[in-house]
């Protein structure tokens, strides 16, 4: 499958999916993951290891988190290179009032989402790729 380029495209062909459960942001100032605990996302900081984990697995392992988050995925193969798909979809969930926090998958792009506002992110991602259609 080739990666998608072309703004307009990616954004009418986008097919956002609110995966189920919640998902928790914690760190760690090493770079061990505790037993347990399998992160979707880690990113190594100076400060120590931040991991995007399933909050049951956080609760389960005792381990601290902030922001419980909705995870929804954009389905459309985005190239890595490609430019305006995160502005993009920024700027729709800013003007609903919502905070992404966006993570850039080879295949797909990731969005955490307050956990609460899941459901409307989606339907505000899908009248932007009805928009754009």
């Amino acid at each position: 499958m080739t990666a998608e380029r072309d703004l307009a495209t990616l954004l009418r062909s986008m097919r956002p999916e609110l995966l189920p459960g919640r998902y928790v942001f914690a760190t760690l100032p090493g770079g061990d993951v505790p037993e347990g605990v399998t992160p979707v996302v880690t990113v190594s900081e100076q400060e120590g290891l931040t991991l995007v984990v399933p909050e049951a697995q956080a609760v389960a392992t005792g381990l601290e988190y902030h922001f419980v988050a909705g995870r929804i995925t954009l389905r459309v193969h985005s190239a890595l290179d490609a430019v305006g798909l995160t502005a993009a979809v920024a700027l729709g969930l800013t003007d609903a009032g919502i905070s992404c926090n966006v993570v850039a998958g080879f295949h797909h792009d990731h969005l955490f989402v307050p956990y609460a506002r899941a459901t409307e992110a989606v339907r505000v991602l899908e009248a932007l790729a009805a928009e754009s259609g």
